[in-house]
C-alpha cells in the first residue's frame, strides 16, 4: 500500500448544506434521534464534498484558539515540537476541573450593614444609624487627594453624582463624605424617586417628621439618593440638581447620588468613582476585627490570602472575606473556609447575574455573559455578534411565538463589560494568515468563564435548547476560532454532566457526515479529557472498534490528541483499527485510503510528542507483526518526517533536529530513527514518499547549515547495504533544485559522506 497524498479529499456523505444544526434531535436527547435526523436530512439534501483539514493543521487550530483556562499553552502540548518547544505533558486539567466542579465547603456570605448596594425593592427614606456610620468610617479606605476633592465639590454644589459600577464602594463613599462633613442626620432616599420631582423632597424643612426644635443643631443635614432609578424617559438632567441645591442651600444640607455606568445623566457632570485597592480595604478591615496588627499581618501573609487578592474580588467580598479572616484567627472555622471563599465569591456573583430579574440584568445582557464565557480571551466584536445570536435562540425559547428581535445600537463596550466584570485589550489573534491585533475580551477572574458555562447548563436546564442550538450554528461556521470555542464549551458542560453532553451535543457531532462537525466533536472530547473529564479514553477505545466509520474517524484524531499520556494503549488501538482496513477486504479498491491517511497522522502526531521515545520504542517493538501494522509505523513514520519548525518551508525538520538531539545525549532515538528509515526507503510501497521527504530535507540543508550538519550525520546511518548506497547515491547525484533549476551544491557535499558498500 502505498502512502496516500495527504491532501486527498474525504469522502462526507450528502447532507443539507443550509441546516446549521443537523436536525433537532439535542431537544429530546437521544443520539439515536440525532443521526435518523442525519439520514433523513442526507436523503434530501444535496451533495456536499469537503476538504478536510489534516490533522497537524488542525492540531495548530485547536491549539491556537483554545481558551487560556485549557492551558493549552503552546504547540507543545498535543503532539508537540521535539526541537524549540518545551516537552511538557498535560497538565492543568485537574486545577480547571476542580472550578468547574465547584466548591466542596458550603460557607455562608455574610453581609455587612451599609456595604452593600441598595436593592431595587427599596422604596421608602429612612436615617442612617449613627453607629452604621462610625462603623463604617473605622474601616473606609480611599486617597486622601481624592477625598478632599470630593468634599470640596460637594461643600461647594451641595449635590454630587458619583457614577461608578456596583459593589466598587461608591454607597459606602457617600455615607462617608457626608460623615466627613460632620452631616447628621443622614437620610436614605428612595432611588425611585422621579428625577423630575427630586427638588420635591427638600420642601419642607424636615423630611422626616422630627420635631422642628431637632433641626436647630450645628451640624448641617445629610441625604443619600443610592442608585437612582433612570430611564431613557426619564433621565437626570442639570435643572433637577440646580433646584435641589437651593432647596438644599436653605436647610443646610448635603445630596450625594450614586448612579450605575448605564444611568440616563443629560448635561450632569457626574465624578467617576475609583474603588481603592482590595489590600487596603482588607487591612482595614481586619484592623477592626482582630486584636493586634501583628495578627493583622500574619493573616495578610496567607497564601490563600494572597491569591485571593489577586483575583479582582468586589469591595463587598473583600469586607466578607475580612469578616471570615476575624473568624479564622478566633478559631472559629478552619483553613479550608478561607481557601474556598475566594471561589464560593465567583460562584455567588454568578448565580446572582442569572437570578436576577430582567429590570435588573437584560437578556440580552445575559447571552453575552454566556458568550463572553465561550469566548473568554477573544475579539470583543466576535463576542458582541456571537452573542446576539444567543439572544435570538434565548427569545424564541422564551417566547415561541414571537419574533426575535437584536437591538442594531446597544450598550457601550464599557459599560457592557463593567457588568460582567471584564476587561478589554489588544492583543494578537492567530489567523491563517498569520498574527492581527484585535481588541479583545475576557474576564478579570478567568475562572469566571468555567463557572458560569457550568452555572447555565447545570442551574438553568430551560435555558439548554437554547444553548444547544447556538453551540449547533457555531459548529457550522467558517471561523476556526468560533468552532474551536464551540468544542471547548461543551468540553466544561461535559466535564459537569457527561452523559447531557454527549448526547445532546457530542454524538451528533461525531455521527455527522460533515467533517466540520466531526472535527469540533474530536475537539471537545480532547478538550474535555485535558479538564480531567472521566471516561474519554474509554469512549474512544469503543468508537475506535466499532461499526460506524465517522465514529472511528474521531477515535482516531483523538487518540493523535491525546494519547501521548497513554502511547502504549493509544497505539495498541491504532494497529487494530489499522488491521480492521484489511479485515474482509474483498476487492483491493474497497481498501479505505482516507482512513489509512489518518492512522499515518495520528502515529505521525505520537512520535512528535512529549512520548516521543516510547512511541518510537513502541513502533520498533511492532514493525514485524503483520502487514497492516508495519504499512502504519512506516506510513506515520513518513508522514511525521514531513513536519518542519513552526510549519515554515524551509524549517529545520522536526525528525532530524530531535535526531540532533538524541546523538548528543545518546538517547535511544540515535538508534531507532536510522532504523525506520531504513524501513521506510527498503519498503517498495513507501520508498517513493520517503525519498521525497529526503530531497525535501536536502532542499532545506542548502539553506541552513544545521539542517546540513544533521543530515550529514545521518545520512551514513542509513547505508547498511549496496542496495541503500545506490539509492542514496542515485538522489543526491540526481536531484533537481527548486523549480527545476540546478542540483544544490549541499548535495555534493552529503554524497560524500556516504559510506561506500
Amino acid at each position: 500500500m502505498s502512502t496516500p497524498d495527504a491532501a486527498e479529499a474525504a469522502r462526507p456523505g450528502p447532507e443539507d448544506a443550509s441546516a446549521s444544526a443537523d436536525g433537532k434531535d439535542g431537544r429530546d436527547g437521544t443520539a439515536k434521534d440525532s443521526k435518523e435526523s442525519k439520514e433523513a436530512e442526507g436523503s434530501e439534501g444535496s451533495e456536499e464534498r469537503e476538504q478536510p483539514q489534516t490533522a497537524w493543521s488542525a492540531r495548530r487550530d485547536l491549539i491556537d484558539h483554545s481558551p487560556r483556562t485549557m492551558n493549552v499553552g503552546d504547540r507543545s502540548r498535543f503532539g508537540g515540537s521535539m526541537v524549540g518547544g518545551s516537552q511538557h505533558g498535560v497538565s492543568g486539567g485537574q486545577v480547571a476541573g476542580d472550578v468547574i466542579m465547584g466548591s466542596k465547603t458550603e460557607i455562608h456570605q455574610w453581609s455587612l450593614p451599609g456595604l452593600s448596594a441598595p436593592s431595587a425593592a427599596t422604596s421608602a427614606s429612612g436615617e442612617v444609624p449613627q453607629t452604621t456610620l462610625d462603623r463604617l468610617a473605622a474601616s473606609f479606605v480611599a486617597a486622601d487627594a481624592t477625598v478632599e476633592a470630593l468634599l470640596a465639590r460637594l461643600r461647594r454644589d451641595r449635590v454630587l453624582v458619583l457614577s461608578g459600577a456596583r459593589f466598587t464602594g461608591r454607597h459606602t463613599a457617600a455615607l462617608m463624605l457626608l460623615h466627613q462633613l460632620g452631616a447628621a442626620p443622614v437620610h436614605m432616599l428612595d432611588r425611585d424617586t422621579n428625577p423630575g420631582t427630586l427638588a420635591d423632597r427638600f420642601t419642607t424643612p424636615d423630611v422626616t417628621g422630627e420635631a422642628t426644635a431637632d433641626r436647630a443643631t450645628a451640624h448641617p443635614r445629610g441625604y443619600v439618593l443610592a442608585d437612582l432609578a433612570t430611564r431613557r424617559d426619564r433621565p437626570l438632567r442639570e435643572h433637577h440638581l440646580l433646584a435641589a441645591r437651593d432647596r438644599l442651600a436653605a436647610q443646610d444640607a448635603y445630596l450625594v447620588v450614586t448612579v450605575g455606568p448605564t444611568a440616563v445623566l443629560e448635561d450632569v457632570q457626574a465624578v467617576n468613582w475609583q474603588p481603592p485597592q482590595t489590600a487596603d480595604v482588607l487591612a482595614a478591615h481586619l484592623r477592626t476585627r482582630v486584636a493586634d496588627d501583628e495578627t493583622a499581618a500574619k493573616l495578610l501573609g496567607l497564601p490563600d490570602v494572597t491569591e485571593f487578592l489577586s483575583r479582582s474580588h468586589q469591595l463587598r467580598e473583600v469586607a466578607n472575606f475580612a469578616q471570615l479572616l476575624g473568624r479564622y484567627a478566633a478559631g472559629e472555622v478552619g483553613e479550608n473556609a478561607v481557601a474556598q471563599f475566594s471561589l464560593i465569591s465567583l460562584e455567588n456573583q454568578v448565580q446572582e447575574w442569572f437570578e436576577e430579574d430582567e429590570a435588573s440584568i437584560h437578556l440580552r445582557d445575559k447571552a453575552f455573559l454566556v458568550a463572553l464565557a465561550a469566548f473568554d480571551d477573544g475579539p470583543y466584536a466576535l463576542t458582541a455578534e456571537l452573542s446576539d445570536l444567543l439572544y435570538r435562540f434565548l427569545q424564541q425559547t422564551q417566547n415561541p411565538a414571537g419574533v426575535p428581535e437584536v437591538p442594531v445600537f446597544g450598550t457601550h463596550i464599557g459599560k457592557r463589560l463593567q457588568l460582567a466584570r471584564a476587561e478589554r485589550y489588544e492583543d494578537d489573534e492567530h489567523t491563517e494568515w498569520g498574527p492581527v491585533t484585535q481588541q479583545k475580551a475576557r474576564f478579570t477572574d478567568d475562572r469566571a468563564p468555567l463557572v458560569l458555562l457550568r452555572e447555565v447548563w447545570t442551574g438553568h436546564p430551560s435555558a439548554r435548547p437554547a444553548l444547544i442550538d447556538w453551540l449547533r450554528r457555531l459548529a457550522d461556521d467558517g471561523r476556526p476560532l468560533v468552532r474551536t470555542r464551540a468544542a471547548s464549551t461543551v468540553a466544561v458542560l461535559a466535564r459537569t454532566d457527561l452523559p447531557s453532553a454527549m448526547a445532546l451535543v457530542i454524538e451528533p457531532w461525531a455521527t455527522s457526515n460533515r467533517f466540520r462537525h466531526r472535527l469540533v466533536a474530536v475537539n471537545a472530547l480532547t478538550l474535555a479529557h485535558l479538564i480531567d473529564t472521566p471516561n474519554i479514553p474509554r469512549i474512544l477505545d469503543e468508537w475506535s472498534k466499532g461499526e460506524d466509520r465517522r465514529l472511528r474517524w474521531v477515535a482516531v484524531r483523538a487518540y493523535a490528541l491525546i494519547g501521548a499520556e497513554r502511547p502504549e494503549q493509544a497505539l495498541a488501538a491504532l494497529r487494530t483499527a489499522a488491521r480492521g482496513l484489511r479485515r474482509d477486504l474483498a476487492d483491493p479498491d474497497d481498501f479505505d485510503r482516507e482512513m489509512a491517511r489518518e492512522l499515518n497522522e495520528a502515529v505521525a502526531l505520537l512520535l512528535l510528542s512529549e512520548a516521543g521515545d516510547r512511541v518510537l520504542a513502541e513502533l520498533r517493538l511492532h514493525l514485524p507483526d503483520d502487514r497492516a501494522v508495519h504499512d502504519l509505523t512506516v506510513g506515520g513514520f513518513v508522514s511525521a518526517c514531513r513536519h518542519t519548525q513552526d510549519d515554515e518551508r524551509y524549517g529545520h525538520p522536526l525528525v532530524l533536529g530531535w535526531y540532533a538531539q538524541s546523538v548528543t545525549e545518546g538517547s535511544a532515538a540515535a538508534h531507532g530513527i536510522p532504523f525506520l528509515w531504513r524501513a521506510a526507503l527498503s519498503d517498495p510501497n513507501a520508498t517513493r514518499p520517503a525519498l521525497d521527504v529526503l530531497r525535501e530535507w536536502v532542499l532545506v540543508a542548502d539553506r541552513s547549515t544545521t539542517t546540513e550538519w544533521a543530515l550529514a550525520h545521518l545520512l551514513p546511518t542509513l547505508v547498511t547495504t549496496p542496495a541503500e548506497y545506490q539509492r542514496l547515491g542515485h538522489l543526491l547525484r540526481t536531484m533537481p533544485g527548486e523549480d527545476g533549476a540546478a542540483p544544490p551544491a549541499v548535495a555534493a557535499r552529503l554524497l560524500t559522506t556516504l559510506p561506500i558498500r
